[in-house]
């Protein structure tokens, strides 16, 4: 509508990050006090090797010999790390290094979980999925979900966690796929969901391309854990935020990650949003 007058300054209309991302009740996000967590993590994954059956008590006469046992040799997983940043751009004059350092920190927070998501989805899910999509070309949706929880079941063999692009959730909310516990989604198999915007990119494996129009993709890894560190103002002072040459002042907000993957695996199938 047109304006009445010199319009009055307000403060900005608050937002609230979306609530079931992959910074949500589905990871384990650990604040980190030792830095060099922050250079990237390995460790030796559990419940990652296939447990066996064998028989006591063989049968025929003479007996039949007993199968050797199987040993399983762990393997070491790695995260790299990576840092989620937002900047804030002013003029010197009318608008502090406080003032600008806040902007930045509103932003990181609000756009941090999207941004992680992209990076996550485009360096490690796409490059590590393995593509369970049939040769006929994808699923509904119903049928995508089945098929990362048969992976998780088998491949795993407990409870995970599906990346679903947040644009996606009303279908699987249409079919029933989605129950809440203590306010986070899950499967009726008891699989947790990320709902992520960052997983709009719609990426898949091999090679990171992006689904036909009215095809997405969706994943599943096991359970994920996330390092983080506090926000971190760049530079951290007015003295060297200023261009003299611009009379521009220029500050930056970021934060470093590490995502962590039991099994350092993941499963993707190529699912139809268009019903």
């Amino acid at each position: 509508m047109p304006s009445a007058g010199l319009r009055r300054y307000v403060e900005a209309v608050p937002g609230t990050p979306l609530p079931h991302g992959i910074l949500s009740g589905c990871t384990t996000v650990i604040d980190v006090t030792d830095p060099h967590e922050l250079l990237g993590t390995e460790w030796r994954p559990l419940s990652c090797a296939d447990a066996h059956d064998t028989d006591w008590c063989p049968d025929g006469d003479p007996p039949d010999p007993v199968p050797a046992k199987e040993f399983a040799r762990p393997g070491v997983c790695s995260a790299p790390p990576v840092a989620i940043y937002a900047g804030a751009e002013c003029s010197t004059v009318g608008w502090s290094y406080a003032e600008a350092l806040e902007h930045a920190t509103q932003t990181l927070r609000m756009g941090e979980q999207r941004a992680l998501e992209e990076w996550f989805m485009r360096e490690f899910l796409c490059t590590e999925g393995e593509d369970l999509t049939p040769e006929a070309g994808a699923l509904s949706i119903a049928q995508g979900v089945g098929a990362l929880e048969s992976w998780l079941g088998v491949e795993y063999g407990g409870t995970g966690v599906l990346h679903v692009p947040v644009g996606a959730g009303a279908l699987m909310g249409c079919c029933n796929l989605i129950r809440f516990v203590d306010g986070s989604p899950e499967t009726a198999v008891g699989n947790c969901i990320v709902f992520g915007a960052g997983y709009a990119i719609n990426v898949g494996p091999p090679d990171c391309t992006v689904a036909e129009p009215g095809e997405g993709w969706l994943y599943a890894t096991g359970p994920i854990r996330v390092r983080q560190e506090p926000p971190v103002p760049v530079p951290d002072d007015d003295s060297q935020a200023v261009d003299i040459r611009t009379n521009d002042r220029r500050v930056l907000v970021e934060r470093g990650f590490v995502v962590e993957v039991a099994c350092c695996r993941a499963a993707a199938v190529r699912v139809r949003l268009c019903e």
